[in-house]
């Protein structure tokens, strides 16, 4: 009784925990069609391939999210155990998949942010007393991703080198002509950690099991093609919301079919959802 009293309870811990990492979240509205500082988005991995061409890994869209650890479930904090991340096939923008674009640069908020600009991803996962921010580091020893051994990506409490992240254009033979023009929204790019020079990217053929079921792998590498260019598995939308849609939650198929097209993506980079 006195732990109920005090809300201590594991079923009161997980229903709480629940309530914060599932809440429905709205996301930013771009008017001008680019990804401003301050916008709450969604980050995109997408995936075009048809099954037969991906028969060990998993097919379709994936979005970044906070990885619930079991030993949160137990924990008087619950941020205190949210430093891990993962993608997840849900599309649907809730606590635990969006991201706040910082200014780390010293840009105001509302500005867009340019091909080349650092920039920091931070999530408060559905809680409000504390924000974490996206971040990796140099694979050693003791640091590196469980399933690919690969460099690992993680949430910190604390902004620093390790939190920076810039957007590259999605063909490099035209990455330094769009050097210093805005991100559109909803479009593929590269996201780049600053410190080590390497693309986030889902590898899509390791998986873990967590507390909402199975998930995907989330490293820092670059994937290249035989012509030097960067594979799907390090393309990402910055997913904002429809202006069209009175709760402003994403949904592509209602875009297509209201005719929404200036912010949308060209028609072979378009997914199902």
């Amino acid at each position: 009784m006195h732990k109920r009293e005090r809300g201590e309870l594991l079923t009161q811990k997980i229903n709480r925990l629940q309530d914060n990492l599932l809440r429905k979240i709205h996301l930013s509205v771009s008017k001008d069609g680019f990804v401003h500082f301050g916008d709450t988005v969604m980050l995109l991995n997408t995936d075009s391939k048809p099954s037969v061409e991906n028969p060990h890994g998993v097919c379709g869209s994936l979005t970044l999210a906070v990885n619930l650890d079991e030993l949160s479930i137990f924990s008087p904090l619950p941020l205190q155990s949210l430093h891990g991340v993962s993608a997840i096939k849900s599309v649907a923008p809730v606590g635990r998949n969006t991201f706040c674009i910082l200014s780390v640069d010293g840009s105001a908020l509302g500005e867009p942010i340019k091909y080349g600009q650092t920039f920091g991803l931070g999530t408060t996962g559905g809680f409000s007393d504390q924000m974490l921010y996206l971040a990796s580091d140099h694979k050693s020893f003791i640091r590196f991703a469980k399933k690919s051994y690969l460099q690992q990506v993680f949430l910190t409490d604390e902004l620093s080198y390790l939190t920076r992240w810039q957007a590259a254009f999605l063909d490099p033979q035209l990455r330094l002509e769009h050097e210093g023009f805005p991100v559109p929204a909803n479009s593929k790019i590269i996201i780049t950690h600053c410190q080590t020079n390497r693309s986030l990217a889902v590898p899509r053929n390791f998986w873990t099991r967590s507390y909402f079921g199975r998930e995907y792998e989330v490293i820092c590498h670059t994937f290249l093609d035989t012509h030097k260019a960067e594979e799907d598995k390090n393309y990402w939308e910055i997913i904002t919301g429809d202006p069209r849609r009175k709760y402003n939650t994403f949904s592509l198929n209602s875009w297509l079919s209201e005719g929404t097209k200036s912010i949308l993506p060209k028609p072979d980079q378009c997914h199902s959802f």
